[in-house]
Order: C-alpha cells, then sequence, then structure tokens
C-alpha cells in the first residue's frame, strides 16, 4: 500500500500501488517506478551452482551436528583466521563455502575439515591431526601440513598420512621439531598438487609452543 503525504503522484509517496507503480525516497528525492516481480532463474548453470552452495552448507550441518568431534569453535575460528588474510575479508561460514564452490566448480574434490588438533610432543616438537569432511569419501589422497609464524608465511611443510574415511595425522618421525618456546605458531591442511581434492584447505589453525 503507499502512503501519501499529497495527492497522488505528488512528492512524498512510498510503497507499492496495486503492482504497477513503487514510490520510495532515493538520495533525499521522492521517485516512482514500476514495480518488478523478482524473477527466479532456473537456467542449467543456475540451477548447478545452486547445487553445490546447498550441498556445501549440508555438509558444515552435518560435521556440526556430529556427536564426536564435531565441527566447532575451535574450526570456525580456523576458518575465519583463513578468510581474514583476504582484501575482502569473509566470515568463516562464506569462506568454507567459497572454497567448496571454488573447488567443485574447478572439477576436484571439495572438502569442510573438522577437529583440527595439534600435539607437542616435546617443548619444541609438535603434530597435527584432523579430520576431513569429503563430498565422495576417500577422494584426498596426499596433503601436506603447512607451519608458519604468520597466517601468511607458512612455510615449513610435513606430510600428512591419508587414513582412509576421514582423518588426517602427521606420523611419530614426521613431526615439526625445532619450535621455539612462546612463539605462536599456525597451521594449515593443503592438498598436494595435482591431487584429487586440490584446492580443498582447511581453516588457518593457531598454537603456542609451550
Amino acid at each position: 500500500m503507499a502512503k501519501l503525504k499529497a495527492p497522488l503522484l505528488s512528492l512524498g509517496a512510498a510503497g507499492a500501488v496495486g503492482k504497477a507503480l513503487v514510490f520510495f525516497n532515493w538520495k533525499g528525492l521522492d521517485v516512482a517506478r514500476e514495480y518488478v516481480v523478482p524473477s527466479n532463474p532456473k537456467t542449467a548453470p543456475q540451477t548447478t551452482q545452486r547445487g553445490i552452495l546447498t550441498a556445501a552448507v549440508a555438509k558444515i550441518h552435518e560435521l556440526q551436528a556430529r556427536a564426536t568431534t564435531p565441527l566447532a569453535a575451535d574450526d570456525i575460528t580456523a576458518y575465519a583466521a583463513w578468510g581474514s588474510i583476504f582484501p575482502t575479508p569473509r566470515t568463516w561460514f562464506n569462506q568454507a563455502v567459497k572454497n567448496w564452490v571454488d573447488v567443485k566448480v574447478a572439477g576436484k574434490g571439495p572438502i569442510i575439515y573438522f577437529d583440527g588438533k595439534e600435539t607437542q610432543t616435546t617443548a619444541t616438537d609438535a603434530r597435527m591431526r584432523i579430520y576431513r569432511g569429503e563430498e565422495v569419501t576417500d577422494t584426498l589422497v596426499a596433503a601436506n601440513c603447512h607451519l608458519g609464524i604468520s597466517k601468511t608465511n607458512l612455510i615449513q611443510t610435513k606430510p600428512f598420512t591419508v587414513i582412509a574415511g576421514f582423518e588426517l595425522v602427521i606420523g611419530a618421525g614426521d613431526q615439526f621439531t625445532g619450535l621455539t618456546v612462546g612463539q605462536k605458531y599456525y597451521w594449515q591442511a593443503r592438498p598436494v598438487a595435482e591431487d584429487p581434492a586440490e584446492g580443498a584447505y582447511s581453516g588457518i589453525y593457531s598454537f603456542i609452543a609451550t
């Protein structure tokens, strides 16, 4: 319903009239335009894209609902940390979904990671473990853990052992060594180049060597 401050078609109208005209204020001006019914395009590419988005959101919700080792606060913080390094920062959810979509569109296997943990075997050594929620189980073949002292400088790498099902672990003897006690470190799981899940990164986790 249009609200009028003066006769119809005068300045000061606001709202729709009979789904024909819409009156509104724009940059201090009282203007009118044709009433437009929003469209809901369903072309093949649009339907495909919506399906990818739906699958990403469903996977996140599935992992959040796990009875044990769910996608929880630490994982949300890690995805948020990853999203924060871009010129246009993103929420954790948008970063996770965007990566899923980008990987899928590139013809690779998308992954949502969860329950990432680090364990210090000594004051200066550390090993990592993380779980993966794949679109298709066991798509990932090989991945590395990237470590560094800033979110954008993860220059050390160690191989993950990819366990069938959903786990990635750094095996005994492959741990990161020579850590500086008191230093904050960041790490991220990344499939190796040419892997079927190439590009499907985890969030960026952090810990202080103690």
